[in-house]
């Protein structure tokens, strides 16, 4: 792919710092290096994919595809760096993650406003983007009591039964756009801190923010092979869930890439964590906070323009609640739509010219389908940045369950409501949606959220929170079609997904043993 010739100047609010020597600038446009064994080196790629920026259609950088050979030396180093890694103290690895912890604090402002360029998102969630995964590394500074096996004193005569936590081998993740930050961070902090080593390949529509962190990875002090990135697309995908030195791929995007990444690499052997698609609800009762469930709605449904694996995209307003969707629409209204740099944004541009028509295209489905577009967000042209891909915040009524609006999962700044008469129709509705990622519950009834709490089946449940993440002591829980794999990213199951535990039963003879003569039994005396 060739980039255009044409590169759009940056207005003052529009720069960014990047840190030197993660682009390769011989060509004109900068092109992502790729991390192998410790340096930063130039793909000898030949086919390329472009990072535009969302607000401006700008060219940032060129990602190359990573070539077959760069993919083998980049899992090559992995393993060699095995061998040692996994036997350095976990002190010291802890150490390294409070050094990357304090650096990414250092850097944090410079990156989310890479973050923003590459990505689209406001400022502030651009930071707030960082922030959640570097909760995670926060996190990965305790591994030592995270890491800890168990000990049974005398299980018989003079025996002893102890387990061990240990590290797996080279891992691999594949991340998505929308969180070019937290979920890299969601993957290989835990990894390498529990010994393992780690093949990353971001996104190929936002990598630049997610290298940013990696050098700080390697400046704080992560040795050469521990952390490997390479680029692409399909063909490298598929060529990290079938390598035979890789044994664990964490993947976290769609449902169609995710379910294709866990079918492929588990019949290659390889354990598997696919966070995949979502539709989540949120389900007002009519004795619930209306200022609080509005604005947290609101908020859920248009932030970071929809595209969020657990935005709500979902109303499920019960009884008397119907009458309050004047005002969800009314405060949607008042949302700014701009470019993410610029101050006051409450909702940026979606990642792509593509994404942009997938939306509208959807939107105008359901208006096909006899839904009722209460606020059309299509059309928005924003002053200064008439290229971008603006979608503005979109309230559809009277959807039912057949219409695409409600079956798809949109990723866009989309609002789909619909009315039930009672709780139990209301749970009923949710826990017919294939998707388990996350629900919520207004009201402020204990006894309606404990009966909702009990009976819903989803994964993440979040009473009065209309987003319900988990933070990082617990773990991401999404279930049902949003989750393949036993165990989710970050907390204790992630420990257990990045290591596996050997059992160790031991009896210690002295000199003034007394001998018991042979045992053909199974039992220990």
């Amino acid at each position: 792919m060739k980039c255009p010739s044409h590169i759009a100047k940056h207005t003052e609010e529009d720069t960014m710092s990047t840190t030197p020597g993660l682009y390769d600038t011989t060509h004109g446009t900068p092109t992502v290096r790729l991390l192998i064994n410790g340096e930063f080196i130039d793909s000898l790629a030949s086919e390329y994919s472009l990072v535009i920026n969302p607000a401006t259609q700008e060219v940032l950088a060129r990602v190359p595809c990573s070539t077959p050979a760069e993919v083998d030396a980049a899992v090559a180093a992995a393993q060699a760096a095995f061998k040692t890694w996994k036997t350095t103290p976990i002190a010291a690895r802890m150490r390294i993650m409070l050094r990357f912890q304090a650096l990414i604090r250092e850097h944090l402002p410079r990156i989310a406003a890479v973050l923003t360029h590459e990505q689209g998102k406001t400022l502030a969630d651009a930071e707030g983007d960082i922030i959640r995964g570097l909760e995670v590394v926060e996190h990965a500074c305790s591994v030592g009591t995270l890491q800890l096996g168990e000990f049974a004193e005398n299980v018989a005569g003079g025996v002893d039964t102890y387990t061990l936590r240990q590290p797996i081998g080279v891992c691999a993740g594949i991340t998505p756009f929308n969180f070019p930050a937290m979920i890299p961070l969601w993957m290989f902090p835990m990894a390498i801190v529990c010994g393992n080593t780690f093949v990353l390949k971001p996104s190929e529509q936002d990598p630049m923010s997610t290298m940013e962190l990696v050098a700080l990875a390697v400046q704080a002090g992560v040795p050469p092979g521990v952390l490997n990135v390479v680029h692409g697309g399909k063909d490298v995908v598929d060529a990290l869930c079938t390598h035979p030195s890789i044994v664990a791929v964490s993947f976290v995007g769609s449902t169609k890439v995710g379910t294709h990444v866990y079918e492929l690499a588990s019949r290659h052997g390889k354990r598997v964590q696919s966070m995949m698609g979502a539709k989540n609800h949120a389900v007002i009762l009519p004795d619930a906070n209306k200022e609080q469930s509005l604005n947290a709605l609101v908020g859920a449904a248009f932030g970071a323009a929809g595209q969020r694996c657990m935005a709500t995209s979902v109303a499920v307003f019960v009884g008397a609640a119907k009458d309050w969707l004047p005002d969800v629409v009314s405060r949607a209204k008042l949302l700014k739509v701009n470019a993410g740099v610029q101050p006051g944004t409450d909702v940026g541009p979606v990642i792509s010219q593509r994404a942009k028509a997938r939306i509208e295209s959807l939107i105008a489905h359901g208006a096909e389908e006899g839904a009722d577009l209460l606020l059309d967000g299509r059309g928005v042209v924003v002053p200064g940045y008439e290229r971008g891909n603006f979608v503005g915040p979109t309230v559809i009524g009277g959807v039912k369950t057949h219409m695409q609006v409600y079956t798809q999962e949109i990723f866009g700044p989309v609002l789909v409501t619909l009315n039930v008469d009672t709780l139990d129709d209301a749970i009923a509705l949710v826990n017919a949606n294939p998707f388990g990622n996350g629900v919520g519950l207004f009201t402020q009834s204990g006894a309606a959220a404990r009966k909702f709490q009990s009976e819903i089946d989803v994964g993440q449940v979040g009473i009065n929170v209309p987003i319900p993440v988990p933070v990082p002591f617990f773990s991401f829980t999404g279930s049902r079609g949003s989750k393949l794999g036993d165990l989710g990213p970050y907390g204790k199951q992630v420990v257990q997904f990045y290591t596996q535990t050997k059992t160790v039963t031991a009896r210690w003879f002295d000199d003034s043993s007394v001998s018991t003569g042979v045992n053909t039994t199974i039992s220990l005396r």
